[in-house]
């Protein structure tokens, strides 16, 4: 048995959820470029799901039941305000978070199809609400309840500040959730597989997912990508800045991806976004500098941008905390882990790899005295 580093190339498991292929994503045979521009959310969600777009009558219902399941525990809320907040980066605070929302659900332990279903629905609708009041209440703000006529990235916007989100902003909310909702089996989804194929229940293998995502390799790169930004500071200083990292063999956070060689066909979505919004908050010099950093550093190394390079100015614009950026990751990612988890168990085997041993010979037992 030969080992292959980090698993590259290895195909571990056999899915109808999502698909890279020659650098085109699909969500259930759908492609990402059409979806980002035309689908909502609570569609994607439906889709990876059930595996087929939801009708009107199955769309509206969808959209209703996220709605009405996103009030949170109270114990939930407690819990936060118990916190260290000025020590606890909101990724820790999630997963403690969503860990808890097991021990509040009366059909945690129970594993029928039909109730793994229910916890998805509710983990997603949860998701967003515990995300929208952990930010408050370290603000010394009460949370606010979501609005049942609202979409699901109308309300999180909404729980987070507590205004109705104008049009543009709801528009590049969506499409932050749709491009980021699934994407085969990256580690964070692989990690959610590998736990519930031990049937583990679903609120073990979000959590061991959301473990995998507070990872810097995995997410967070979006919120590097904004301190990059501010300590680059204007345009003039791009080149300098770009040019020393290069030099110092540092890494710049934003680029490249593991299974895409022609680019990451997500990125150009909320390039555009970052345009629009940049420029209508006023603050052009962010995306400015993001692109300056992408024709720089692409032609330097021939490395393209990654969906988290100009995600980070998105986010920005919307005038959301740096290090809320990787939670709005899971915030989408929900629907990509519950869907791959309701998957496994639909043809479950347990997830058990070997390792290519490369330790000592065999050697035998020396009595301690003899030592």
């Amino acid at each position: 048995m030969t080992a292959t580093k980090g698993l590259e190339g290895i195909v571990a498991a056999q899915s109808q959820v999502s698909s890279i292929i020659d650098s085109t994503l699909t969500y259930v045979g759908y492609d990402i470029d059409e979806l980002a521009e035309k689908a909502s959310f609570e569609e994607v969600v439906y889709l990876l799901w059930h595996k087929r777009l939801p009708n009107a009558e199955e769309l509206a219902e969808i959209k209703e039941q996220l709605a009405e399941n996103m009030t949170l525990p109270q114990g939930i809320i407690d819990h936060f305000k118990l916190y260290p907040i000025d020590q606890v980066h909101p990724m820790a605070g999630l997963r403690t978070a969503v860990s808890m929302l097991g021990l509040f659900d009366e059909e945690a332990e129970v594993m029928e199809e039909a109730a793994n279903y229910r916890k998805a629905l509710r983990l997603q609708a949860k998701v967003a609400a515990v995300v929208t009041a952990f930010s408050r209440i370290r603000k010394g703000l009460e949370p606010v309840a979501p609005k049942k006529e609202l979409s699901y990235a109308e309300n999180f916007l909404y729980m987070l500040d507590g205004e109705e989100p104008e049009a543009i902003a709801i528009e590049a909310m969506n499409k932050a959730l749709v491009l980021h909702a699934d994407h085969e089996l990256n580690a964070s989804t692989f990690t959610a597989r590998v736990c519930v194929a031990t049937l583990s229940d679903i609120y073990s293998g979000v959590t061991a997912a959301i473990g995998a995502l507070k990872g810097p390799l995995h997410g967070g790169a979006n919120e590097q990508v904004m301190i990059m930004l501010e300590e680059i500071g204007s345009v003039d200083n791009v080149e300098p800045y770009i040019q020393s990292k290069i030099e110092n063999k540092e890494k710049i956070m934003g680029f490249g991806h593991r299974v895409y060689r022609n680019g990451d066909p997500r990125a150009k979505h909320l390039k555009e976004m970052s345009r629009q919004l940049t420029e209508l908050k006023g603050m052009p010099e962010y995306y400015e500098m993001s692109v300056k950093i992408d024709d720089y550093f692409t032609k330097a190394k021939g490395i393209l941008p990654n969906v988290d390079f100009y995600s980070a100015t998105v986010y920005h614009s919307l005038g959301i905390d740096h290090d809320l950026f990787t939670p709005i990751f899971a915030v989408s990612r929900m629907a990509g882990w519950t869907a791959h988890i309701l998957e496994q168990y639909e043809n479950n085997r347990l997830i058990r790899p070997r390792a290519e041993y490369v330790g000592p010979d065999l050697r035998k037992y020396v009595p301690v005295e003899e030592r």
